[in-house]
């Protein structure tokens, strides 16, 4: 048994990549397996719709509904497809190189074919093309695909009592403002949240149109930032947190040598290098505000009695610890630049699987729970980095 410190808070983080959420599901079974239940869930994009599943069902049902979400918006394989892969497994893992070649040829063209299909069809429980693309008028008249299946779907798996009870899980989700350009959070301890609340969080354009909530639009969270590690860090009072940040686009990457890797390419450092920015200034911030509330620490009482600012500064400088464990899902070969897009059910069970074992990877070093040591207080830790 895996002996966790206590934490006031433990935050799921799910960052945005379409069809590649299925890795967020997987690493919430594993987290289920050893009776991990984070008290705050924070998501974008698809992520967010991940954490309307996670916080609208209690922790014996959550994985089960996750499996029924994500079966419902990932298109089954075909029989031709079932009976090719079947073909090429029967070889094991003793196939020879060309075979294996094969396979991920196979599995590459299978893949390209469902993306095809999500695209000209739309995807079952999630979206469909809009009549007379792209249309015209406001932000939510003006898209490529339609998303009001999303809501039905999120209202069969989620119950929003659950999720707006505040007090069992807090719930955030990141938008983009636009006609601002803001980023901004919508949150279950300031507001009631809808299902159009997370919807709009994983309206990215042009393919989905923005979503109007009290008189204003939003998009995509992603397309101002694709983590929500800084508002967790920011938030206050600031508490010792035990951080899972899942994302899904690797920063690091083979350089490309088509125009089709390329495309791939950008998309992976344009998702990625926005997380891997933003955890890098926090631990760098972190570490300044923990020196900072030593010094006022080291302020006599009797003078700081004298200047209300010193306690009021000292709230906000609070030197809590975060300890944040990094999940990233690595690219897969046979996968390409419509990886997210590729809602078959094939390769929905791969991302799960790989979110699976890389968890259940991860917590096979306990000391990767541990509080920050002595003199620091931000701490990452990355199972793929370590090896």
């Amino acid at each position: 048994m895996i002996k966790i410190p206590t934490y006031p808070r433990t935050a799921l983080l799910l960052q945005g990549g379409g069809a590649l959420g299925a890795y967020q599901a997987g690493v919430i079974e594993g987290l289920r397996e050893i009776n991990l239940q984070p008290n705050w869930v924070a998501g974008i994009s698809i992520g967010a719709l991940n954490c309307a599943i996670i916080a609208g069902n209690p922790p014996e049902t959550r994985v089960e509904n996750l499996r029924a979400f994500w079966e419902t918006i990932c298109r089954p394989p075909s029989d031709v497809a079932n009976v090719m892969f079947s073909a090429f497994n029967m070889f094991g893992p003793n196939a020879s190189s060309m075979l294996e070649l094969a396979k991920s040829s196979t599995e590459k063209m299978f893949g390209s074919m469902a993306a095809m299909h999500a695209i000209m069809e739309g995807q079952k429980g999630f979206f469909t093309p809009r009549p007379f693309a792209p249309g015209r008028g406001s932000p939510a008249e003006t898209s490529f695909y339609l998303t009001d299946a999303i809501i039905e779907t999120l209202e069969r798996y989620a119950d929003f009592d659950r999720i707006n009870n505040s007090k069992e899980m807090r719930v955030s989700v990141g938008t983009t403002n636009v006609r601002t350009g803001n980023f901004v959070y919508f949150d279950n301890t300031e507001i009631k949240l809808t299902p159009k609340h997370f919807l709009a969080s994983g309206s990215l354009p042009p393919g989905f149109p923005a979503v109007e909530i009290d008189g204003e639009f939003y998009w995509d969270g992603g397309c101002v930032s694709n983590t929500p590690l800084d508002y967790i860090l920011n938030c206050i009072p600031h508490k010792d947190t035990l951080i899972f940040q899942v994302d899904l686009w690797s920063a690091e990457g083979s350089l490309p040598d088509d125009m089709a890797a390329i495309m791939e390419r950008m998309k992976d450092i344009q998702y990625s290098s926005k997380t891997r920015g933003v955890t890098n200034s926090i631990k760098a911030l972190q570490k300044m505000r923990q020196t900072m509330w030593e010094m006022i620490e080291m302020i006599p009482a009797s003078v700081r009695k004298k200047d209300p600012r010193f306690d009021e500064m000292a709230k906000k400088l609070f030197g809590a610890r975060y300890n944040c464990i990094h999940l990233i899902y690595k690219n897969k070969a046979k996968e390409g630049n419509y990886k997210d897009v590729e809602f078959s059910h094939e390769t929905m069970r791969r991302h799960w699987d790989a979110g699976l074992a890389d968890i259940r990877r991860t917590i096979e070093n306990p000391s990767c729970f541990d509080l920050p040591p002595p003199g620091e207080n931000f701490v990452t830790y990355d199972v793929h980095r370590q090896a």
